[in-house]
């Protein structure tokens, strides 16, 4: 009998499938490299709670390791390595294999914008004594997770003549921190009773801003007049200066380890800086490959990807075109040969809300990086679905590595689901596939991601980047 489960055991072993945590496949000299790179990606997520802030990281990093700016038209050369800043919302990086470009293009795509609260154009009032921004929600939010909250305001004003004036409060210590009202539970019966999507309305989330006015006087609109008149002392704009203004409202919170053990780190933007940051890291040290590498770093996703910093967006075909002329190459054999991954997180196993997840299918936290098939929503709706061939090799090259990776879905067939750019860029005959970090509270304030998970995602891209 005992031999007999020994070679049940020894069967099971080599022909089931199941995901394991990363701490059982490593040793405690890996789990303290995982732990080692997840200082820098705090550090990058304290710096780059916007698409903005996040380029600007990103080229201060690449600066550092060699990488010059580039623009279309201009020529290119095998080891050279090379940036395109799209009006500082969306980052293509590039490195020049020494094979030929035709050979295709090792492409990693991630995006950099999160959902949060972004002023409207014409946003201050004052009523009750207080004033106040008006806010539009950006992205898939669950608002009464975002009121009663320490938030901070990001982003920047442009002037008549130009000028921009780069705006950050809330961030430093020393700063003041913004706040949406929330209702007592006292006199909160009657909402008590509405659907959780109804309670907070779009419209009520405004942004306290001040309560002192300008004067004693009594005049009507000092408050606001008081909050007007600090901005113009800071920063020398007027009201007007909003209507050409991109200012959002961020949590004000920093990166922080999460746990007894530190094993999670909990912030604003996993979703999907928490990718952005292993891709960047990824072309940063195999720069050295034989494969000319790209690293997309896109704007819009959390709205579709659209306009001109969005993944739909002609810019990534003109690079692949301005590429392919520079080298002698065609461009449409390069999209046939490239290899991608669209560098999306995915939502985690979460015990608490078990209805929503299959668990067969679904990630876990610490077991590494997700690979996708496919996304989208119910059937299969708007996804780019992978084809087996294409996981075949990525598997191979993974397990290579010895990159710990398991295989996920997001949530049951019929409770929803979601998108990434991976259709976007298939759609130009790239072979595409979606690969991420597993996330706890996706979309909220405060999201939730295991730093082995994070370390095995850099994993992944650097085999994908080396193959």
């Amino acid at each position: 009998m005992k031999e007999e489960n020994s070679k049940a055991k020894e069967l099971s072993d080599k022909l089931f499938y199941r995901k394991k945590s990363v701490y059982e496949y490593t040793d405690s000299a890996h789990v303290e490299k995982a732990y080692d790179y997840a200082k820098g990606y705090s550090a990058f997520l304290d710096a780059a709670k916007t698409e903005r802030e996040a380029v600007r990281e990103a080229i201060r990093l690449a600066t550092e390791r060699g990488f010059v700016p580039y623009a279309l038209g201009d020529k290119v050369s095998a080891g050279g390595k090379y940036y395109y800043n799209n009006r500082g919302k969306s980052l293509y990086l590039f490195t020049v294999g020494t094979e030929p470009l035709e050979a295709g293009i090792r492409i990693s795509a991630a995006h950099i914008d999160s959902p949060r609260l972004d002023l409207k154009q014409c946003p201050l009032y004052e009523d009750g004594g207080m004033s106040f921004f008006k806010t539009h929600y950006y992205g898939g939010i669950r608002k009464y997770q975002w009121v009663a909250t320490p938030l901070a305001l990001h982003g920047v004003v442009v002037k008549k003549d130009g000028t921009v004036v780069e705006v950050c409060i809330g961030e430093d210590d020393s700063d003041p921190i913004f706040y949406i009202n929330d209702l007592l539970p006292h006199l909160g019966h009657e909402n008590d009773r509405k659907p959780i999507s109804e309670a907070i309305p779009g419209e009520k989330l405004n942004i306290l801003v001040g309560s002192r006015p300008f004067d004693d006087s009594g005049n009507k609109d000092a408050i606001k007049l008081n909050t007007m008149v600090l901005l113009n002392e800071k920063y020398g704009i007027t009201e007007d200066d909003f209507l050409s203004a991109e200012l959002s409202v961020v949590p004000a919170i920093k990166a922080r380890d999460v746990g007894f053990d530190r094993s999670m780190i909990g912030a604003y933007g996993h979703d999907d800086r928490v990718c952005a940051y292993p891709a960047l890291s990824a072309i940063f040290d195999c720069a050295d490959s034989t494969h000319t590498l790209m690293c997309v770093l896109a704007d819009k996703e959390e709205t579709g990807s659209d306009g001109n910093t969005g993944m739909k967006s002609d810019l990534f075909l003109d690079l692949i075109t301005e590429l392919s002329k520079a080298l002698g190459a065609d461009p449409a054999m390069v999209r046939a040969n490239s290899k991608c991954l669209s560098a999306d997180v995915s939502a985690a196993y979460d015990p608490n809300f078990p209805d929503v997840f299959e668990k067969r299918n679904t990630p876990l936290l610490s077991a590494g990086v997700v690979l996708t098939k496919f996304t989208g929503s119910r059937g299969k709706s708007g996804t780019n679905d992978a084809s087996a061939e294409y996981i075949g090799w990525l598997r191979r090259v993974m397990e290579d590595d010895g990159v710990v990776w398991q295989a996920g879905e997001l949530g049951k067939v019929d409770c929803g689901g979601g998108g990434t750019v991976a259709k976007f860029l298939a759609e130009h005959n790239i072979e595409t596939v979606d690969l991420g970090v597993p996330v706890i509270s996706m979309h909220a304030p405060c999201e939730v991601i295991a730093k082995v998970d994070l370390y095995e995602a850099y994993r992944a891209f650097c085999a994908f980047c080396r193959t």
